[in-house]
């Protein structure tokens, strides 16, 4: 199980959008945030956007309110690579790589949250390469500077891939992360950063960050090193969820890597194993991916259960519309005592990716309510909204509140 331990409190400055204003990005000033379990001398998370910086927002009773979203895969296959060169290029940067411009249209609603966590599904290369997509993928590093522009805060690595370029890769990926101020949790370095709580300090609330894959496609973490990359085992999630409870964090969101690939409703092992842990009073939040396709959102009591939120950013070799579609969670907890959390609201945002003429993330919602959007386009939008939120709804979440983001027209 994971060992908890105290640590330095590592403040973090937000980087900003570099290179971009800030009424592109979305934000008109970065929020700050501190990195509680940061291993001393790694930087810790950073944030943009406004909400956090103003203070702390209240409901209507006074009570604080914080927003958590959470993001799917981040796949890069070598038609991403590709996009974010030329990308690069335009940007003034040729011979680089600028994972920005892809996440464009969704960067509002990232930074727009308190703490946004992606899942980088692959490991990052050396920055000569090689880059690689299936079945052992190796994606630029420049990908993680990107990811941190775009507004997240935090990443999930546990996944399928992790173990793609072994120990080196795990590594190189943390190395890349770290020095792009995004934290992470799910992998690790060595024995003690595996030990060491992930909890963010955002907006004034400590939120605890764990991660977990169904397995390694095969491979296998070396001998004596299990702590390289987290494997789901109910009876250790819960062990580090009380950890990280215990160690102060108020929040705790949990990020799992299962399912049954192309998939839309949660197979028998998700469902054994979300009422294991959902009814744990340390775990707060589920966040799924790995299925590369939209899952259903599904509520517990007062939790909420996110099956899978499909693909973030990926471009497959044959791509159609189950992994062109995803969605963004955004979560809104109020306090409900001192340090005392409640889930009151569940959204989300269905996004597509577009492939021609470039490679760019859709928020549909956003989309369909623009008046000028092309008529050919909205059509393909209103029946990738309509197919998402099918998914979405599929085990009742509609009858519990779920909020899908709107649209018009």
């Amino acid at each position: 199980m994971l060992l908890f331990s105290a640590v330095l409190v590592v403040v973090l400055i937000g980087i900003g959008a570099v290179g971009y204003g800030a009424d592109w990005w979305g934000g008109s000033s970065p929020r700050t945030s501190t990195w509680v379990g940061a291993p001393s001398g790694v930087p810790g998370t950073p944030s943009g956007g406004a909400a956090a910086a103003s203070g702390a927002r209240l409901d209507g009773q006074g009570r604080r309110l914080f927003t958590v979203l959470g993001a799917g895969d981040v796949l890069v296959h070598p038609a991403v690579s590709e996009q974010a060169r030329r990308d690069a290029t335009r940007t003034g940067r040729p011979g680089s790589f600028d994972f920005l411009p892809m996440f464009g249209s969704v960067a509002p609603a990232i930074t727009g949250a308190d703490l946004a966590i992606c899942h980088l599904e692959i490991p990052l290369a050396p920055a000569a390469g090689p880059f690689l997509g299936y079945p052992q993928f190796s994606a630029p590093p420049q990908l993680a500077d990107g990811l941190r522009r775009a507004g997240f805060d935090a990443c999930s690595t546990a996944s399928n891939h992790t173990l793609d370029q072994g120990a080196q890769g795990v590594k190189r990926t943390l190395d890349a992360l770290d020095a792009a101020g995004l934290g992470h949790s799910g992998s690790a370095r060595d024995a003690r950063e595996a030990g060491t709580p992930r909890i963010y300090q955002a907006a004034g609330v400590g939120v605890g960050h764990l991660s977990y894959s169904l397995n390694f496609n095969g491979l296998q973490r070396p001998a004596g090193k299990l702590w390289m990359a987290n494997l789901i085992e109910p009876d250790k999630i819960l062990a580090a969820a009380a950890g990280l409870r215990a160690a102060g964090a108020e929040i705790v969101v949990l990020s799992l890597h299962w399912g049954t690939e192309y998939q839309h409703l949660p197979d028998a092992d998700q469902l054994r194993w979300v009422q294991q842990l959902i009814d744990s009073p340390d775990i707060d939040l589920v966040l799924g991916h790995h299925a590369h396709v939209v899952q259903p959102f599904e509520q517990f009591g007062e939790k909420w259960v996110v099956y899978g939120m499909g693909n973030q950013l990926a471009r497959h070799s044959e791509p159609v519309n189950d992994n062109r579609e995803g969605v963004m969670a955004k979560i809104t907890f109020t306090e409900i005592a001192p340090e005392k959390w409640k889930i009151s609201e569940a959204a989300a945002i269905p996004i597509w990716t577009d492939l021609a003429p470039d490679i760019r993330l859709v928020d549909l919602a956003a989309a369909l309510a623009d008046p000028t959007l092309p008529a050919a386009n909205r059509e393909v939008y209103r029946g990738a909204y309509g197919r998402i939120t099918g998914y979405l709804t599929a085990r009742g979440a509609d009858q519990d509140g779920l909020k899908v983001l709107s649209r018009t027209g």
